[in-house]
């Protein structure tokens, strides 16, 4: 095991991958000569080189193209936005190109891609850069989804989504880029894709929850197991596909059910999850299921506002004891 951070965990797990294949590339805006615009990709074009690791121009669209056809040719390229708020000018490669290639061909063209970057709440920096596409991606068959939540599940997440054939979207969060954690060291760490995780064993209620609003779950958890309430931490890490057993486990176990979201909940990640446990643990549950997500309006600027349109640990804590009637 060795402590670093969730941004050196995707360093180390591109790297590795990196050297054990050669078809494996990095490209996006500042990757090489700026080392990342959030320095994920550190001292790595020092190591592979320009060929390898791909500064673009400022043209999602453009350089999404080229990575989607240089996946088709036989390579596999790993394509870094500096916000999945500026993919959505790319959108129409990453569904109607990436996802759909191998189903449309009839299984004879693949398109090995890797399509990551941050998403979800990066602190006050408004409503254009303040976004969860998680539930946009989640919806589209041909892709896979991960949105990990520590340095652990964000190197052996990234390490299986760069050795996946299908095309994988990794949803990262700014906010969790310096968060510290334990990581197995070495080439044969991989997690697999699809997997849901329990990060804290409880028996009173579940809360299932994914990338930073996780952190949040846990926290509030650990409170709470200090005033004797035992909570149980589903993180999702995979979305699609989302692990409906886990899920459905968890519940069976505590017989309530947070959903945490930071997004809205209009046709969110939280309706999903709701969906299967209102399908398969009917008879289990002793109180409706609870969703908590960003308030439906654009996320404002100010510090204060943005605060009071997202759920916190105290508004999770708050929740759970209602719920339990403490």
């Amino acid at each position: 095991m060795a402590m670093m951070t969730y941004r050196e965990a995707l360093r180390d797990a591109m790297s590795e991958e990196m050297r054990r294949d050669k078809s494996v590339l990095l490209m996006g805006e500042e990757v090489a000569d700026y080392q990342g615009a959030y320095k994920c990709s550190q001292g790595m074009v020092q190591e592979f080189g320009p060929a390898r690791v791909v500064d673009t121009p400022i043209a999602e669209l453009g350089f999404t193209g080229i990575a989607v056809g240089a996946a088709m040719a036989g390579l596999r390229p790993i394509v870094e936005y500096m916000t999945w708020n500026f993919a959505m000018l790319a959108t129409d490669h990453i569904i109607n190109s990436a996802a759909k290639t191998l189903y449309m061909s009839g299984g004879k063209v693949g398109c090995p891609i890797v399509f990551r970057g941050l998403n979800g709440i990066a602190a006050h920096v408004a409503a254009q850069h303040s976004q969860d596409f998680a539930s946009w991606y989640m919806n589209i068959p041909g892709l896979k989804v991960i949105a990990p939540s520590n340095a652990a599940d964000a190197k052996g997440l990234l390490k299986a989504a760069i050795r996946d054939n299908a095309p994988v979207v990794c949803l990262e969060h700014e906010v969790l880029y310096g968060l510290s954690g334990e990581v197995p060291e070495g080439d044969d760490f991989v997690l697999p894709i699809g997997k849901a995780n329990v990060t804290h064993a409880g028996t009173d209620v579940t809360l299932i929850a994914y990338s930073m609003m996780a952190v949040k779950a846990l926290e509030a958890a650990n409170i709470l197991e200090k005033e004797g309430i035992s909570v149980e931490v589903l993180d999702l890490r995979s979305l699609r596909p989302l692990d409906n057993e886990a899920i459905v486990k968890s519940v069976s176990k505590t017989h309530k059910a947070i959903v945490l979201e930071e997004t809205w909940a209009s046709a969110g990640v939280g309706a999903e999850v709701m969906a299967v446990i209102s399908d398969n643990c009917w008879d289990e549950l002793d109180a409706p299921v609870v969703r908590m997500s960003q308030l439906d309006v654009p996320l404002p600027y100010a510090s204060n506002l943005e605060t009071l349109c997202v759920p916190q640990v105290d508004d999770i804590v708050r929740e759970i004891r209602k719920m339990l009637g403490k």
